[in-house]
């Protein structure tokens, strides 16, 4: 990032002024699924909050009485990045995180050279206090990368000189949803059959809640310093007991037949979903999330009441407090509906395209009023839209746009087809009847291609 970057809508120079002598903190991954509620807390308080984050239009939507730093902090690797990020800031919270590497995540850069530059520039700066969130498991010898890079990045925080903490949650339980706990919710919600891969897999989950409030404690000194804690419930339980809880919070009954996946099974889902990465689809069934989950997710919540952190909320406590809603019931189903969607789709259009190519003169036969020549390069360039926009929806970056365009293209088919051959509306095989489904689906699809 260059010196002349612009932070939301001031510039570097004007960003290093106090307002009023009000505390000032920079919450890194500022509206993630942590780092969102973390900057709500610091703003109810009258803290002044700096969120960095990608896309600062989308923090100042979200949460507009905070400033916003647009910046990938993948590319912030050099104290010197950092010291206009931090100019006249008190304190850091490192929220961010990535679970697995993907053309948007770079897990060295985002969890352990960013982190270190930034501890540096902050050390340089005279920032008093650093605040890390972490996860439960985080080692150097971990089995992945996850792990091992949130471990480094935990390594030069200690190293430091600073006031630092080190959070490391267990299985985070807010009211959105990421990573494991939104397979668990995914896994709560499937119809018909209970499926799990590791049943017997252990875990401890921990409130976002109370994460928020540790971080407070954390920021403002009231727990000891310098130390690592892990924020845990008290007794780990096992993944069936979680995600039926979790069902039954959402208010799905249990199905009435169950099946224990083979690890073979599971692997294969995850090479798919890993596959499905590579195209920038951030899948809690990838590698990463599924072998966390299989080696157990604990920690010991000892030392955090000893510092005087207190009890934290167990998971019944967790969803008692966090009443569901619709809204909850919708979400798991369409974060279960969503690959199938993307798939369908896009196996459709591909499969048009190639279908028309491979019979041109059938499918030229069938608009005799172009003429032969026109016929047959209207199907191809017909065939060759249709296998771009199913090429399209498979890459997350391109498949919102994509949506809209095969709604776009099958309209115009529907529209044209009915002027040049509208014999075919009566079709008894119902070929344009077909049509207005997939438009309704590529519809559907591009509502909730969203963001989180």
């Amino acid at each position: 990032m260059s010196d002349s970057a612009k932070y939301g809508s001031q510039t570097v120079g004007e960003k290093g002024a106090r307002i009023g002598g009000v505390l000032r903190v920079l919450v890194l991954g500022g509206y993630g699924f942590i780092g969102l509620e973390i900057v709500r807390a610091l703003l109810a308080r009258g803290v002044a909050v700096i969120g960095l984050a990608r896309s600062p239009e989308l923090g100042r939507r979200l949460l507009p009485q905070a400033q916003w730093i647009g910046a990938d902090l993948a590319q912030l690797v050099t104290p010197r990045q950092w010291a206009l990020l931090i100019e006249g800031v008190d304190a850091i919270v490192n929220a961010a995180g990535a679970l697995q590497d993907g053309p948007r995540d770079r897990l060295n850069a985002v969890h352990h050279r960013a982190i270190s530059a930034c501890v540096a520039a902050a050390e340089a700066a005279g920032v008093r206090r650093f605040v890390q969130i972490s996860a439960v498991g985080a080692a150097v010898d971990a089995s992945t990368a996850f792990m091992r890079t949130k471990a480094q990045g935990d390594a030069a925080v200690r190293a430091s000189p600073l006031e630092w903490v080190i959070l490391r949650p267990g299985l985070v339980v807010g009211r959105n949803a990421f990573g494991g706990t939104q397979l668990i919710r995914m896994l709560a919600a499937t119809p018909w059959i209970e499926a799990l891969a590791y049943p017997d897999a252990t875990m401890q989950t921990v409130s976002i809640d109370d994460v928020v409030e540790a971080t407070l404690l954390a920021k403002d000194g009231k727990v000891a310093l310098r130390r690592t804690y892990d924020l845990v419930e008290d007794e780990p339980q096992t993944l069936r007991d979680v995600v039926r809880a979790f069902r039954r919070w959402q208010g799905f009954q249990q199905p009435p037949a169950s099946l224990i996946a083979p690890r073979s099974a599971a692997r294969l889902v995850s090479a798919i979903a890993d596959a499905a990465g590579m195209l920038g689809w951030r899948s809690p069934l990838r590698t990463s999330a599924m072998r966390v989950i299989a080696e157990n997710v604990l920690g010991d919540p000892a030392p955090w009441r000893a510092a005087g952190g207190g009890r934290l909320k167990t998971l019944a406590e967790t969803l008692r407090d966090m009443p569901a809603t619709a809204q909850e019931r919708v979400y798991a189903r369409a974060s279960l509906a969503l690959p199938v969607m993307v798939a369908a789709l896009s196996a459709f259009w591909l499969a048009s395209g190639i279908i028309g190519a491979a019979q041109l003169d059938r499918a030229a036969a069938l608009l005799p009023q172009l003429g032969a020549g026109a016929a047959r390069a209207a199907v191809l360039a017909g065939a060759a839209a249709d296998i771009a926009v199913g090429l399209a929806l498979l890459a997350r970056r391109t498949a919102r746009r994509a949506a809209v365009a095969a709604a776009g293209l099958a309209t115009l088919y529907l529209a044209l087809g009915t002027v040049l051959a509208p014999q075919i509306w009566a079709d008894p095989l119902g070929a344009y009847v077909k049509i207005l489904p997939a438009i309704v689906l590529a519809l559907v699809l591009a509502l909730i291609l969203e963001e989180r």
